[in-house]
């Protein structure tokens, strides 16, 4: 929950209207400013003080007991022009607070975050446990120090300016290690603990917690692992209520994830055993449901030390899963990039797309980034190196215009991909939308989008889509429009609908829609030239309720409006 804190009428409309904007993440705090903060700083995960920066410094003082366990603080002044991370930048998440707060407000964030200052990823700031001197090689890495990065686990973090391979000998270099081992940090060094570590529990009815949590932590320690690597516990669907097992997964802070007797009996296990066949229908709980979900059994299943035993354990290390965000750039002006895409092209340390593409952009890029581009045609080489790249691991952002799932890098990407690593869409403003917004309301019936470039479709495919759209009275975009090799496609095309539509029908044609030298004009079904077509230009053409409206091209939204139009 976030708490808002006011003083002053006009603090207070700035205040509601963010209460307005979040009405199920935020609480208002009334009464007396000092006893409102103090509530809030006790009640809330994050604060939000529209207040002078110097009375809010003065009430927190007394309050700020260390950066892991205060909320983040963000002090927005009264006239809602500027949205300060003032207390818990990264712990408290108020760096993140400040540029939300700054977007729904129309205020400027103002973050002095050393990393986030100059682009760089907080090594606290990554989603992973994280030990040793995050102080000193975060200076190092602002510094343009040497720093080593040493991933025993492949995992996909963001992007960081770091030298790849282990550090040399007796040189002297920071250290970010991603391991799962127990291993101390160094001095100058920061360990970083990814989720590979799987364990998975069996335990007789009555289990005591403490048993399964002590035999847990023995696997953990006697194979050399970090307990801050358990992504999860696992067992068997007969379990699931067990209470030793979920106090054990409560008390670690897991998921407890759990599987029917019959899939754990598919998998081969070195020690199957007939007590769990004939108590729950399977010969495996432990081994079995740490295997369950793939990768390297390092602890083989193992008693707890009870007499009897009530419990076994086994653990598995899990690959690391890489990951893809394939992004819509949308359609060139940077106010029609979404914010989810900004922040996956934050995210990721390689980036793969169309040069032209990677210009646009280049400047969102975290240092550190790795860029692959290449030219126009190499589509489906961006696709499978974007793929491989996610497969050692990576994080990855494969960039296309528009919506990248509107003829640009999904389709392609998603046919190399297989579930061996995470996917993520990113959607996009399409050309036809940008089109039409610029043209007016040519969208507001059924419609289609077809391309006419026959790289990839025969044109026999593309004439009969085009026929149908014109039997269907559907408005027509047409994307690829036009090229020097390839004019012949676009004339026949409205020749096509001209069999079923007025010579008199609006036609929309922009080009470069919403980039600085973005040009538009409406014409009719009759009046087009297409010479004056070329693949910048999205081509709209309106169905037979369109019309051309005070120089707008609108097509009615409703039956009736459509009925009446004729």
């Amino acid at each position: 929950m976030i708490g808002l804190i006011s003083a002053t009428a006009a603090g207070a409309v700035a205040r509601d209207r963010l209460a307005a904007a979040w009405p199920d993440r935020t609480r208002v705090y009334e009464g007396p400013v000092g006893d409102a903060v103090r509530r809030a700083f006790a009640e809330c995960e994050q604060l939000v003080c529209f207040l002078a920066t110097g009375a809010v410094v003065r009430l927190l003082a007394p309050l700020l007991a260390g950066k892991a366990a205060d909320p983040g603080v963000v002090c927005v002044d009264e006239g809602g022009r500027f949205a300060v991370s003032l207390v818990g930048g990264h712990a408290g998440g108020a760096n993140e607070l400040a540029r939300e707060v700054a977007a729904s407000l129309g205020a400027e964030p103002v973050v002095t975050t050393a990393t986030d200052a100059v682009g760089l990823a907080g090594l606290d700031t990554l989603g992973l446990p994280v030990e040793g001197d995050v102080a000193a090689v975060s200076r190092a890495l602002l510094d343009g120090e040497r720093v080593v990065l040493e991933a025993e686990s492949a995992w996909p973090l963001p992007p960081l300016p770091t030298a790849g391979g282990r550090a040399d000998g007796g040189a002297e270099a920071y250290v970010v290690r991603v391991t799962d081992r127990a291993v101390e940090p160094r001095p100058g060094e920061v360990v970083l603990r990814p989720p590979t570590l799987v364990v998975g529990v069996g335990a007789s009815r009555g289990a005591p917690v403490e048993e399964v949590l002590e035999l847990v932590s023995a696997a953990l320690r006697d194979a050399g692992l970090s307990v801050r690597s358990v992504a999860a516990l696992a067992t068997v669907d007969a379990k699931s209520d067990e209470p030793g097992i979920t106090g054990a997964a409560e008390r670690l802070g897991v998921p407890l994830v759990t599987y029917s007797a019959g899939r754990l009996a598919e998998i081969d296990v070195p020690n199957p055993s007939g007590a769990p066949l004939a108590a729950v229908g399977t010969p495996s709980v432990a081994e079995a449901a740490a295997l369950a979900g793939g990768g390297e059994l390092l602890v083989p299943k193992r008693k707890s030390a009870g007499s009897p035993a009530t419990a076994t354990c086994a653990v598995v290390r899990r690959p690391g899963r890489g990951r893809l965000a394939v992004v819509g750039l949308g359609p060139g002006a940077r106010d029609l990039l979404t914010p989810r895409a900004a922040a996956e092209l934050r995210r990721a340390s390689v980036l793969v797309g169309l040069d032209q593409y990677v210009d646009q952009i280049r400047d969102l890029l975290r240092p550190g980034t790795r860029v692959l581009e290449s030219g126009l045609g190499a589509e489906e080489e961006r696709a499978r190196t974007a793929v491989a790249e996610a497969r050692r691991g990576h994080a990855v952002a494969l960039i296309g215009s528009g919506d990248a799932g509107v003829y640009a890098m999904a389709s392609p990407a998603l046919a190399e991909a297989s579930d061996d690593i995470d996917v993520v869409g990113v959607p996009g403003v399409t050309a036809a939308l940008a089109a039409g917004a610029v043209l007016g309301a040519p969208l507001g019936h059924d419609h289609v989008s077809i391309s006419l470039s026959d790289l990839h479709t025969p044109w026999e495919v593309i004439e009969r889509r085009v026929r149908a759209a014109a039997e269907a009275d559907l408005v027509v975009t047409f994307y690829n429009p036009r090229s020097r090799g390839r004019d012949w496609q676009l004339p026949k095309s409205l020749a096509i609908l001209a069999e079923h539509r007025e010579p008199a029908t609006p036609v929309g044609v922009v080009r470069n829609a919403s980039r600085p030298d973005e040009s538009s004009r409406v014409t009719t079904l009759a009046g087009l030239d297409p010479a004056t077509v070329d693949m910048m230009t999205v081509v709209t053409v309106g169905n037979t309720a369109t019309r051309e409206i005070a120089g707008r091209m609108v097509t009615p939204r409703g039956y009736r409006w459509q009925e009446e139009a004729k």
